[in-house]
């Protein structure tokens, strides 16, 4: 069963969400037959990668919220984070433009480690204060997750995922995704932000039982059998 789950690096309901979800899939008995996949999403392409900004500051200047009301929204966040077990730290958190994090992701869904860097990456940017717009520290995160560091370095500096990453932006908005995270179960059913792990629980069981086949052939080999275009043996 594939999971596909649109998200970005500075999104803490992703994190949160993130968490929520793999509580779930932890506890299912098919938790070995699901397949993620990470899909890149940006919130704010128009962020300067050069230019990270403090959460207070980004929500009065882009967004227009005052002080006082920007800082009760981290709050309600970060509880929300500390119920799923997450440490935000949204006073080093530096906000910036995400695009050449997601060439990372993109590296590391190459190399069969995409949710470790999602981890890896949300760490960072929400606890422990790194700017993951910042090339040297994105190569020492491939690093950390066992990548070759001028790999990573290579990966950074070209085009070489950009294809890949407008293309999954596109698909969000050809399916009508306009907020992440956003989860696609199977390519039937779709659950959207940062839900209890109550409910991916009753989700992706539902997925497992509508989409994937409840008979499974315990053969080693293929036997005889017959089907519409006849008999073999």
């Amino acid at each position: 069963m594939k999971i596909e789950i649109w998200s970005d690096v500075m999104c803490p309901f992703c994190y949160i969400g993130k968490h929520n979800f793999e509580q779930a899939l932890e506890k299912l008995p098919f938790k070995n037959e699901v397949e993620v996949e990470w899909k890149s999403f940006q919130l704010d392409p128009t962020l300067d990668a050069a230019k990270p900004q403090n959460t207070i500051e980004y929500f009065k200047e882009k967004k227009g919220f005052p002080a006082e009301q920007a800082s009760q929204m981290i709050s309600q966040v970060a509880g929300m984070g500390r119920a799923s077990g997450i440490d935000f730290n949204f006073d080093k958190a530096l906000i910036i433009n995400t695009f050449t994090a997601h060439k990372l992701l993109h590296l590391a869904k190459k190399h069969g480690k995409s949710s470790e860097m999602e981890e890896a990456l949300f760490k960072a940017h929400f606890i422990d204060g790194k700017n993951v717009g910042d090339q040297e520290e994105l190569i020492s995160l491939a690093v950390s997750l066992g990548i070759d560091k001028d790999e990573a370095r290579q990966a950074l500096s070209s085009d070489e995922f950009n294809d890949g990453i407008r293309q999954d932006i596109q698909e969000a908005q050809n399916n009508g995704i306009s907020s992440v995270p956003f989860f696609v179960l199977n390519g039937k059913y779709a659950v959207s932000g940062a839900q209890p792990a109550e409910v991916f629980a009753e989700a992706l069981q539902q997925t497992y039982k509508e989409t994937v086949s409840p008979f499974k052939d315990l053969s080693q080999n293929g036997g005889a059998s017959c089907d519409t275009d006849g008999c073999s043996i």
